[in-house]
């Protein structure tokens, strides 16, 4: 059951998308933690890692292509 070219172009559109939103929202993470690193205290190196994580799985779903 393969995918037709209508298909494939909402798949890729939908996976742009959401590259997006996982990369601003691991950028804002990012962002926050590292400016209030007094309020978190010991878990600063936990949610910076956590925003290290979402953001590069962000950037890597607007770089990768989907198969043809």
């Amino acid at each position: 059951m393969g995918m037709s070219e209508g298909d494939t172009f909402w798949v890729s559109l939908s996976e742009k998308f959401f590259g997006l939103l996982l990369a601003v929202i691991g950028a804002l993470f990012l962002y926050f933690t590292l400016t209030s690193t007094a309020a978190l205290g010991g878990f600063t190196g936990l949610f910076g890692f956590l925003g290290v994580v979402i953001l590069l799985i962000g950037l890597f779903l607007l770089i990768v292509r989907p198969p043809e």
